[in-house]
Protein backbone atom coordinates (compact mmCIF):
# COMPACT_ATOMS: atom_id res chain seq x y z
CA UNK A 1 0.00 0.00 0.00
CA UNK A 2 1.29 3.34 -0.92
CA UNK A 3 1.36 6.61 1.13
CA UNK A 4 -0.54 9.34 -0.67
CA UNK A 5 -0.23 12.20 1.92
CA UNK A 6 1.71 12.77 4.73
CA UNK A 7 0.15 15.41 7.19
CA UNK A 8 2.43 17.06 9.55
CA UNK A 9 0.59 19.59 12.22
CA UNK A 10 2.97 22.24 13.55
CA UNK A 11 0.58 23.68 16.35
CA UNK A 12 3.05 26.47 16.76
CA UNK A 13 6.33 27.94 15.92
CA UNK A 14 7.53 30.76 18.13
CA UNK A 15 10.21 32.66 16.92
CA UNK A 16 11.59 35.40 19.71
CA UNK A 17 13.97 37.95 18.85
CA UNK A 18 13.67 37.36 15.24
CA UNK A 19 13.81 41.06 13.11
CA UNK A 20 10.65 40.57 10.64
CA UNK A 21 12.38 39.55 7.52
CA UNK A 22 14.35 37.21 9.31
CA UNK A 23 11.50 35.05 10.65
CA UNK A 24 9.54 35.15 7.57
CA UNK A 25 13.13 33.47 5.89
CA UNK A 26 13.52 31.19 8.51
CA UNK A 27 9.61 30.20 8.18
CA UNK A 28 9.82 30.03 4.93
CA UNK A 29 13.12 27.93 4.54
CA UNK A 30 11.90 25.30 7.58
CA UNK A 31 8.49 25.26 5.19
CA UNK A 32 9.89 24.15 2.02
CA UNK A 33 12.83 22.04 3.40
CA UNK A 34 10.13 19.80 5.61
CA UNK A 35 7.96 19.30 2.01
CA UNK A 36 11.28 17.96 0.92
CA UNK A 37 12.51 16.18 3.61
CA UNK A 38 8.45 14.69 3.92
CA UNK A 39 8.35 13.97 0.37
CA UNK A 40 11.47 11.62 0.87
CA UNK A 41 10.11 7.83 -0.68
CA UNK A 42 12.23 5.86 1.26
CA UNK A 43 10.57 7.82 4.44
CA UNK A 44 6.84 7.05 3.72
CA UNK A 45 6.61 3.63 4.23
CA UNK A 46 8.03 4.01 7.83
CA UNK A 47 5.46 6.69 8.11
CA UNK A 48 2.31 4.63 6.69
CA UNK A 49 1.15 4.00 9.97
CA UNK A 50 -0.83 7.14 12.31
CA UNK A 51 1.71 8.24 15.43
CA UNK A 52 2.01 11.41 16.92
CA UNK A 53 5.58 13.09 18.73
CA UNK A 54 4.16 15.83 20.92
CA UNK A 55 7.19 16.81 21.72
CA UNK A 56 10.68 16.42 19.63
CA UNK A 57 14.09 16.84 21.45
CA UNK A 58 16.24 18.18 18.31
CA UNK A 59 19.54 19.18 20.29
CA UNK A 60 21.63 22.31 20.11
CA UNK A 61 21.87 24.08 16.55
CA UNK A 62 23.81 26.99 15.75
CA UNK A 63 22.49 30.39 14.27
CA UNK A 64 24.07 32.67 12.39
CA UNK A 65 23.02 36.22 12.04
CA UNK A 66 21.13 38.05 8.80
CA UNK A 67 18.15 36.63 6.97
CA UNK A 68 20.86 33.90 5.27
CA UNK A 69 21.47 32.53 8.97
CA UNK A 70 17.80 32.39 9.42
CA UNK A 71 17.24 30.23 6.31
CA UNK A 72 20.08 28.25 7.10
CA UNK A 73 18.59 27.47 10.44
CA UNK A 74 15.17 26.74 9.00
CA UNK A 75 16.49 24.04 6.82
CA UNK A 76 18.52 22.86 9.84
CA UNK A 77 15.18 22.86 11.66
CA UNK A 78 13.49 20.92 9.29
CA UNK A 79 15.99 17.73 8.98
CA UNK A 80 15.96 17.63 12.46
CA UNK A 81 12.35 17.37 12.76
CA UNK A 82 12.47 14.61 9.39
CA UNK A 83 14.79 12.77 11.62
CA UNK A 84 12.81 13.08 14.97
CA UNK A 85 9.41 11.86 13.16
CA UNK A 86 11.44 8.41 12.18
CA UNK A 87 9.45 5.84 14.05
Amino acid sequence: MGVSRIRLTIDRVVLNGFQHLEAKALASALESQLSHVLADKAMRHAWARPHRAPVLKLGRMTLQPGTTGAQNFGRTLASAVGRGLKP
